[in-house]
């Protein structure tokens, strides 16, 4: 979840919300006058080893200013970090560029963020320029206003080129980037629901009241859960390819996805 870092009250209470990863933001979410006064707020809650019960992200401002090195030099040697998210990152440059200002210290997981049409373009070399690259995701309000887009339809090839570049590039899935509205849990749960067909694995929320509705929307319902148990016993009787009675054809990659499935669900204790 994200929460904006001069707001040390937010972020205490998103430690407590129930959220896998609280996302400091010094970047859009900040003014530009409280810029400095964010990122000491922030400094001081990540000089704890464990500044709460969910790791710590800090989402740093725009690499081309002189804002992002500042914000890199003063928290990448933090022992409360845990990752840093980097907004609009066009390349792979961008990314060696950040962990070049965390030289000296070891760099942190890295997670860059495509928000333009060259970031999109440069998806998988962006997903392999380190290896301290954890993760990639897009931003999808501004990759909408340069690409122009007024409709999901127009984000169609942009989100599965993200999801392809994270795996060839032997990452975790991505996360879906935010659903803005955050009283319209509807739609919340539609989207969700679409980014999953996509391949997205979780979601970054702006509001506690989403968490709830992403976490419904990732975990697989009882059905599935259900199914993937029958694959699993079929499997365990039989090495090759076999067809379930209603028909279903079960082969290696099916196997691979039913433990899938199943990692998922015993992931919050179904």
């Amino acid at each position: 979840m994200y929460v904006p870092g001069d707001r040390p009250d937010v972020v205490a209470k998103a430690l407590g919300s129930g959220a896998d990863v609280v996302i400091v933001d010094l970047e859009d979410a900040v003014a530009p006058e409280r810029k400095a006064y964010a990122r000491g707020a922030t400094a001081e809650l990540l000089s704890a080893p464990a500044p709460g019960p969910v790791p710590v992200h800090v989402r740093i401002n725009a690499l081309d200013t002189p804002l992002a090195e500042a914000d890199t030099r003063a928290l990448a040697p933090l022992p409360g970090l845990a990752g840093l998210r980097l907004p609009k990152v066009d390349g792979a440059a961008d990314v060696a560029r950040v962990a070049r200002w965390a030289a000296g210290d070891a760099v942190p997981p890295l997670y860059p963020l495509l928000e333009s049409a060259l970031g999109i373009e440069n998806a998988f070399a962006v997903a392999t320029a380190h290896a301290a690259v954890y993760g990639i995701a897009l931003g999808e309000a501004d990759l909408r206003a340069v690409l122009g887009v007024t409709g999901d339809d127009g984000l169609a090839w942009p989100r599965s080129r993200a999801v392809v570049a994270a795996r060839a590039a032997g990452l975790a899935p991505p996360a879906q980037s935010v659903y803005p509205d955050v009283r319209d849990v509807e739609g919340l749960a539609r989207s969700c629901a679409h980014g999953r067909s996509l391949g997205f694995l979780g979601r970054t929320a702006i509001h506690p009241r989403q968490l709830p509705v992403i976490e419904r929307a990732y975990l697989p319902s009882a059905q599935e859960v259900e199914a993937a148990e029958e694959v699993l016993r079929a499997a365990a009787t039989d090495a090759g390819a076999l067809a379930l009675p209603d028909g279903r054809f079960v082969d290696a990659a099916v196997v691979a996805g039913a433990r899938h499935t199943l990692a998922l669900a015993h992931r919050k204790g179904r």
